[in-house]
């Protein structure tokens, strides 16, 4: 017999994704269930996973969850949506192509003590790809300060920069396996790192801007690797230590 639904365990599981982020995009309107079971667990058919796939492929392509729905919305065309992302997917591809090709001319160059050239080194290289998403999310403004700091940035302050973002990370999931509490000394000093490293970029960081970001942690898929590098429930404990501080120490 053929199946016709699969378990929200199991699409989970296949599109590499968490049960609580289809939760999440069944809250929001992107994804309900096909059904309900007398269980009360979700299950899903056919034209979900199409819906699904949907979602994942515009996620990678960096919109956030309303442009989604946005995009949802005006394409009822299955087949039609799916040529169109397996065009993007194929600009995408070209585009990691010269990466690839750019990454392999510059350890040649370097192997053989050749001249490097700049237009060859960053060929595919596009730091302004979540242009959309942080225009949507923040506005053009935020954005267009956050691009200038960037472009501002040596290669070296730039490594830092990234470098103090890894460390932030690790401090989180130490503090949160040394059993202390989203609101306690130890956390909040890192939170602390965390709103002074984003001051750069974002300018003054707001209340509301800190804590919904910390909400992003949650519910943006592509934060997922919190959890998988810290343990389950990384993601919600810096949610919490962020809204804390927030609350503790901004003002809107």
């Amino acid at each position: 017999m053929v199946r016709t639904e699969w378990s929200i365990q199991d699409i989970a599981r296949s599109a590499g994704t968490t049960s609580r982020t289809l939760r999440h995009y069944d809250a929001v309107g992107l994804l309900p269930p096909t059904r309900i079971g007398g269980n009360g667990y979700r299950y899903y058919d056919e034209n979900s996973l199409v819906r699904l796939q949907r979602i994942l492929l515009l996620r990678d392509l960096g919109l956030g969850l309303p442009a989604i729905a946005e995009v949802l919305d005006g394409q009822r065309d299955g087949v039609a949506a799916l040529e169109t992302h397996l065009a993007l997917l194929k600009r995408e591809q070209q585009r990691i192509g010269r990466q690839i090709d750019s990454v392999r001319t510059t350890l040649r160059k370097l192997k053989g003590g050749e001249r490097l050239m700049a237009e060859e080194m960053f060929e595919g290289f596009d730091h302004t790809q979540y242009q959309e998403e942080v225009t949507q999310r923040w506005g053009a403004d935020a954005y267009r300060k956050g691009d200038q700091w960037w472009r501002s940035l040596s290669e070296d302050e730039k490594k830092a920069f990234q470098q103090e973002q890894l460390d932030i990370s690790a401090a989180f999931g130490a503090a949160r396996k040394s059993g202390y509490d989203s609101g306690s000394d130890e956390t909040q000093a890192v939170t602390a790192r965390l709103h002074n490293w984003l001051q750069p970029a974002a300018g003054t960081v707001s209340k509301c801007y800190f804590a919904g970001l910390g909400q992003m942690y949650v519910d943006d898929p592509r934060y997922g690797s919190y959890d998988e590098k810290h343990g389950p429930g990384t993601a919600e404990y810096i949610r919490d230590a962020m809204k804390i501080y927030a609350e503790r120490n901004l003002t809107d």
